[in-house]
């Protein structure tokens, strides 16, 4: 295999591998994208959009190398806030989206669509515990999924533990519903502050927490 040499920063000389041609690859992964589309278009035309759409949304983070997790840990470990900026738009980007499909359908007398899940001591349990996990992890639900793909076998490992919390979850959800979400009570904005406050005073949260991570950013780089 032909090597093209490379300084060190010592001054040594050392043969860097020339990178693999993975064009033809990534043909006969795509053919078998489609073949598969195909295969399960025949079953349900939904089953083939679910398909081409989980491709895609895994393409997009893997290129983007999106993170969740990178976006809370980033900026108290190296100070970088571009992965937090760019969730605070996604948030920006759901929140009027979520927002012209509930208010249409509010307006016509129907019920608000989606699930307005109560708020208690069980979610701040849970966000501490998922927390700390995402963290010792390296990644969240997407970014496992990402660098699984990618072959990082410590993500493998982080994927079986998210099948057993899950599992182990599901097992004794009726004790934490019994014990805690029965007595909580959802909030929906909307429905307490009015369409136009809810939906100014949203945007202009996330507006100050881009400020915030924007200027958080720029300062450790100087």
């Amino acid at each position: 295999m032909q090597t093209n040499p490379t300084v060190t920063e010592k001054g040594t000389v050392r043969q860097r591998k020339k990178k693999k041609n993975q064009f033809p690859v990534a043909i006969v992964i795509l053919a078998i994208v489609i073949w598969f589309a195909i295969i399960l278009g025949q079953k349900s035309p939904r089953l083939a959009l679910s398909w081409v759409f989980g491709i895609a949304f895994g393409v997009v983070l893997q290129k983007s190398r999106f993170c969740f997790t990178a976006s809370f840990r980033d900026p108290v470990l190296t100070g970088s806030t571009s992965l937090t900026k760019a969730v605070i738009i996604a948030l920006a980007v759901a929140s009027v989206g979520f927002a012209a499909i509930q208010y249409g359908a509010v307006s016509k007398g129907l019920p608000v669509p989606g699930f307005v899940s109560p708020v208690g001591w069980h979610v701040a349990i849970g966000a501490v515990i998922f927390g700390i996990g995402m963290v010792i992890s390296g990644g969240c639900a997407s970014g496992t999924l990402m660098r699984v793909g990618e072959g990082f076998m410590m993500q493998w490992l982080s994927l079986l533990f998210f099948v057993v919390g899950a599992l182990w979850g599901a097992h004794d959800y009726g004790w934490w519903k019994k014990v805690f979400i029965d007595g909580a009570s959802g909030i929906h904005l909307p429905s307490v502050l009015g369409w136009p406050v809810a939906f100014v005073l949203q945007l202009l949260v996330l507006g100050l927490l881009y400020i915030v991570a924007d200027q958080w950013g720029n300062r450790q780089k100087d």
